[in-house]
């Protein structure tokens, strides 16, 4: 198959170390372990350097932000951190979906039932030992995050075969826009532990692994989903050449038994199949679009005049990011990176047909062949970084900011 770009041909075997990294053993294919090689220890700390910077961040948004004009107390420490969709994960964790009998039937219900339950169940479960709800959430996170930052750079080794290559592309991720969400109590971190290491073991044909990792990706977001199909069409591709067993095309099965899972427990409890779609249709407007309409009504948000400058800007942001992915794809598909594209297009047609667009910046941090493009043009255009870092710096700055001072949406 062609490449992403010159350089980014995924080997089969695992990819040459970076100095300081052991060499692998001659064993054949197989998912690289989570040694703490030198090049790990430098993955971990710069992801530890810039957690730092964001709880930096957030302490000084709660005194110089507070929520209300002359107060004279900072709010509690860990107030920025929950925010939105972290209280309905934490509603969820502590009460569960539908506490003394109140559900969608009930006035004021809070839709709760739209968020996947893999999530909720480890932040309850992390709660026995440590009692802070928020606490554990950022610990869950912290965690996770730093497991997909390690499985991150060895994907972008396999990819690309420039020294350093792991390195620029977490750079890249740590500082993308919308960074904050992975130190927060959101699923985007603890999904990219799954995510990542399942995409890993599909490149190494270890296709039970993948399949087990995607299995508990699709717990926590529907976006797993859409790893499965990219996981199954890499496999098809592969054996199709030679490089797989059919057989091993049962294993792609495996991650949609947690959604179907979910599906029968809120059956049981509402009569409805699909009553977490229709929860997400009810409070974030996710009723389907055609693509063209999603596009027009999110535009008028943006630029019409007719949302306050908060919500406009964050329609810009929006567009944007659609702009982004809609590039990714055509680049991929340019490449030939098939099972790449297939995973992007999914997530951006999940996005994209709703009344108007809604989380898709935040989608950005999922798509692990924009950061290694990314990474891939940097190393070919030294300029570019330096770009790159002067036009994130702030943009991730004020996106951290709007987020901790509870105005992400508006």
């Amino acid at each position: 198959m062609s490449t992403l770009s010159p350089g980014l041909r995924p080997s089969p075997v695992r990819p040459a170390p970076e100095p300081g990294e052991p060499e692998p053993r001659a064993s054949g294919p197989r998912l690289a372990r989570f040694r703490l090689a030198p090049a790990d220890r430098g993955i971990l700390g710069l992801y530890l350097l810039t957690r730092v910077s964001l709880w930096i961040t957030a302490h000084c948004a709660r005194w110089l932000f507070p929520a209300r004009s002359g107060v004279r107390e900072a709010a509690p420490v860990l107030a920025p951190f929950q925010q939105w969709d972290a209280n309905h994960y934490l509603h969820i964790a502590r009460d569960g979906y539908f506490p003394a009998g109140a559900g969608p039937w009930t006035s004021g219900w809070d839709n709760r039932e739209a968020f996947f339950p893999g999530y909720p169940l480890l932040l309850r479960a992390v709660h026995t030992v440590v009692p802070d709800w928020t606490t554990a959430g950022l610990l869950i996170s912290f965690v996770a995050g730093a497991v997909a930052v390690l499985a991150l750079a060895r994907v972008a080794r396999a990819y690309l075969p420039e020294e350093g290559a792991g390195h620029r592309t977490v750079v890249l991720f740590l500082l993308s826009p919308c960074a904050v969400f992975l130190a927060a109590g959101y699923t985007e971190a603890l999904f990219l532990a799954f995510a990542l290491p399942a995409w890993l073991a599909a490149m190494r044909h270890r296709w039970a692994l993948a399949a087990v990792l995607t299995m508990l990706g699709t717990a926590v977001r529907v976006s797993g989903l859409f790893l499965a199909a990219a996981i199954g069409l890499l496999l098809l591709l592969s054996a199709r050449e030679g490089r797989a067993r059919w057989r091993a095309a049962g294993w792609t099965l495996l991650p949609a038994l947690p959604p179907a899972a979910y599906s029968w427990y809120l059956h049981a409890h509402t009569g409805d199949w699909m009553a977490w779609k229709h929860a997400q249709e009810r409070g974030w407007y996710r009723t389907f679009h055609t693509p063209w309409e999603a596009w027009a009504n999110t535009w008028t948000g943006a630029f019409g005049g007719t949302q306050s400058t908060g919500y406009a800007f964050m329609f810009q942001a929006e567009l944007a990011a659609m702009v982004v992915g809609l590039a990714l794809v055509a680049l991929l598909v340019r490449r030939r990176r098939w099972p790449e594209a297939v995973y992007v297009v999914l997530s951006l047609w999940a996005l994209g047909t709703s009344y108007w667009y809604t989380s898709v910046p935040r989608a950005t941090l999922l798509w692990w062949p924009l950061w290694i493009g990314l990474a891939a043009l940097s190393l070919r255009r030294p300029w570019f970084r330096t770009a790159y870092l002067c036009v994130a710096a702030p943009v991730t700055t004020l996106v951290a900011l709007t987020f901790l001072t509870g105005r992400w949406a508006g």
